[in-house]
């Protein structure tokens, strides 16, 4: 089973390397609640206005936000389009990891797998004793 996705590999690897930091998930985290600014948004953080700009610009470019501009203000809210197509690639990854589990369930179980002793082997051999009255 081959993982299909209408994601491309370079959409596929900007989400994930988007999704790669603690900062850019919190940054998501907090966007999916509810819209706010850049300004909002860098308040929270203990690092430089410029640099929780640059991680929602990976945010951005993974298109896992959307950036509008209000007054002067850069207004931040997540892209639920683009989260539900990043959640199906997962669980597309998810079923193929559960179907390849299953299969080796199975095969576990088969009663012809290597190494099972199959109902002809586990009889017990006859005895050598003599029966009574012999």
């Amino acid at each position: 089973m081959v993982v299909q996705n209408e994601l491309s590999e370079a959409e596929i690897d900007r989400v994930f390397h988007a999704l790669a930091t603690a900062t850019r998930r919190d940054i998501l985290r907090r966007t999916i609640e509810r819209e706010q600014s850049v300004s909002e948004l860098a308040g929270d953080y203990e690092m430089s206005f410029a640099a929780v700009q640059k991680h929602v610009a990976v945010l951005e470019e993974a298109r896992l936000i959307i950036k509008r501009a209000e007054g002067r203000e850069r207004l931040v809210r997540a892209n639920p389009e683009m989260i539900a197509r990043a959640r199906a690639l997962l669980a597309r990854y998810e079923e193929l990891w559960r179907a390849r589990i299953a299969r080796l369930d199975d095969l576990l179980a088969s009663p012809s797998s290597p190494g099972t002793p199959s109902a002809s082997d586990t009889t017990e051999p006859p005895s050598n004793e003599e029966t009574p009255g012999d």
